[in-house]
Parts: structure tokens; C-alpha cells; sequence
């Protein structure tokens, strides 16, 4: 096992007993929390090395690196686009990207719908709120979310498989708390209105507050400097 290889076994084996004890606080199963490693500044042997490991949930913040690394990467994996998605962008990332965390918008879900359509495909899709409210961030505000609900649910190539939230930026996990806790309450309330879908995915929580967005109902978590610590620049 090369040094590279050895870390990574390392920091992956760290990171999976965090999640086992914070699902175990919970009352969660760890199977029910997916682990999505963000590439977007790894080499592609650091990559490999988390393949190799089992990890086969990659996600990359720019469309055009989330495509470079797709013909780079050998191995089954699936892609996700984590970050924001411009609508001209859309046709060619919808055939590579298996999860696209970020549709901040009823524009851009319909343009994905249209194209989708156009390509025979049904695209799995997070929709990202803006929870904490913070004017830097894109999504949906809660209330938009809800006023827009009908009209995202008769976008018929769509699979809406869920929320995906950032929390604001703290030395302090706990204090990610009340936006991970308002996602999930805010699932669960479109869940239960007429017609729902099951919306059974949660995208929360990155190196600094997985645990906490775990004990919150995180089904998945996108960490990626923790994954690469002691690995040279």
C-alpha cells in the first residue's frame, strides 16, 4: 500500500466511525447515510485511492471538472454535481451526473425537465434551500419552496428525490443545527401535503458538520478535506 493509499484508508476509516457514532446517537442505521466525497480539488490519484476503497460517490461543484473527471475515472462511479448549475450547462451534464444536489430554481427545473424530455432520460435531482437565509447562498427560501411545490411536482422527467441545504459557516458544528433541523422539518411538511413525493434524501452537512447533520436525518453528507488530510498540496 503506497502512503497515499495508507492515509486515505486512514481519514475514510475515521470519518465512517464518526458517522457510526453519530448515526448510533441518533438511533440511525449508517447504512441509511451516504458518503459523497468531493473531488473538486484532489489529485486523480487521491481519487482512485477512495475508488479503491469502496467509495463510489463522487462529487465535483463545477459541471465542466465534474465532466473532465467522468472520462478520467475508469471505475463505476456516480457523479454528482454539487454545485451550482447554469441552464446552459444542463444537456450536456444531465447524461454523466447521476445526483445534481443544487436546482435553485423553477426556471432551472423546468429547463432540466425540457432537455431530460429532449434526451429520454429522467433526472434525479435534489432542490437546494436556502434555509439559514443568508444572502450570499442560493436555493429556495422556505417560502418559495412551498409556493413552487405544485408546479415542481408536474415536472413529469423529474425524479425529486429530496433537499439539499449549506449551513452558514462556523467554528461551532452545533451552531449548524437549527438549518439542518429547519430541512428536515421542512421535508417533512411538503411530504405530507397532497400528492407528495417521498423526498427521501437529505444533502447536508460537509467536514466541519456532518455529525450534527447526521443526528439531524442527513441521508447524505458531502465532505471532502477531511478525506485528504496529509496529503501533500
Amino acid at each position: 500500500m503506497t502512503t497515499v493509499e495508507s492515509r486515505i484508508a486512514e481519514n475514510l476509516t475515521r470519518i465512517r466511525a464518526r458517522i457510526d457514532a453519530a448515526c448510533r446517537r441518533a438511533a440511525r442505521s449508517s447504512a441509511d447515510v451516504r458518503l459523497v466525497a468531493v473531488t473538486k480539488s484532489a489529485r486523480l490519484e487521491w481519487i482512485e485511492a477512495l475508488v479503491a476503497r469502496g467509495v463510489h460517490d463522487l462529487g465535483e461543484s463545477r459541471p465542466q471538472q465534474l465532466l473532465e473527471r467522468a472520462e478520467q475515472i475508469a471505475a463505476p462511479v456516480r457523479w454528482h454535481l454539487i454545485g451550482h448549475l447554469q441552464r446552459n450547462k444542463v444537456r450536456k451534464v444531465l447524461p454523466v451526473a447521476a445526483w445534481l444536489h443544487s436546482v435553485d430554481s423553477l426556471a432551472l427545473a423546468t429547463r432540466i425537465d425540457g432537455i431530460a424530455t429532449e434526451l429520454g432520460l429522467r433526472s434525479r435531482l435534489l432542490l437546494e434551500v436556502n434555509v439559514s437565509g443568508e444572502a450570499s447562498k442560493n436555493g429556495f427560501t422556505p417560502a418559495q419552496l412551498q409556493a413552487n411545490w405544485a408546479a415542481l411536482c408536474g415536472l413529469s422527467h423529474l425524479e425529486i428525490g429530496g433537499l439539499m441545504t449549506m449551513a452558514p459557516f462556523s467554528e461551532k458544528p452545533e451552531e449548524s443545527r437549527p438549518t439542518f433541523r429547519g430541512l428536515r422539518q421542512l421535508r417533512d411538511h411538503l411530504a405530507a401535503s397532497p400528492g407528495a413525493r417521498q423526498l427521501a434524501e437529505l444533502s447536508m452537512g460537509m467536514s466541519g458538520d456532518f455529525e450534527t447533520a447526521v443526528e439531524e436525518g442527513a441521508t447524505m453528507i458531502r465532505v471532502g478535506t477531511i478525506l485528504f488530510e496529509g496529503l501533500p498540496e
